[in-house]
């Protein structure tokens, strides 16, 4: 635990509750003698906000920032501030959406594209063979990358010809561990 200038403790409380942000108290002298105005104040709690990020207290933190916002301008300037943010977390996320599913496009019109050139450059299997032969996965169907998101990875990996998907678990699997993935694996 954490203890402040006054020696009073701060962290967890006993019953296991969330910590509560108190701003720390001025300096004595310092209230005695007018030295700190509300901006040293509000940079000296955005400073302390600064160390509580530091030591993993993201909560704190930002109780340090919303009161050293609220010193300077109120309880608008918080409202303001917030909105601010949320606007701007918004368009973030807008501005992702559309670049992700475009990529994720791409990759679908990739994969099904060699999808046709994989397939006419294997060698029929064998008529022994127990299990099919791993070809490249149907751009239908679904992987553990491509439910990730991942689509680009098996892309480029079966540009390469370095991988392959295996059909009967989905994974991506280096040509060269074919014989043991199917043996150890999903044979």
């Amino acid at each position: 635990m954490d203890t402040d200038v006054s020696g009073d403790r701060r962290g967890a409380t006993a019953g296991g509750a969330p910590e509560v942000f108190s701003p720390p108290p001025m300096p004595p002298t310092a209230v005695a003698n007018g030295d700190l105005s509300a901006q040293d104040n509000a940079w000296g709690l955005v400073s302390l906000a600064r160390q509580l990020i530091d030591q993993g207290k993201p909560s704190l933190a930002l109780q340090a920032v919303l009161v050293a916002m609220r010193s300077g301008g109120g309880e608008q300037a918080v409202l303001e501030t917030l909105q601010r943010a949320r606007e701007l977390y918004r368009n973030r996320l807008q501005a992702n959406s559309p670049v992700d599913e475009l990529a994720s496009l791409f990759a679908e019109c990739a994969i099904a594209e060699a999808q046709p050139m994989v397939a006419n450059n294997l060698p029929p299997p064998p008529s022994h063979a127990a299990s099919p032969t791993p070809i490249l996965l149907d751009s239908d169907e679904t992987s553990i990358l491509s439910m990730t998101g991942r689509k680009q990875i098996m892309l480029d990996a079966f540009a390469d010809g370095s991988s392959f998907v295996c059909l009967q678990c989905g994974g991506l699997v280096s040509s060269l561990r074919r014989d043991e993935h199917m043996a150890y694996w999903c044979g």
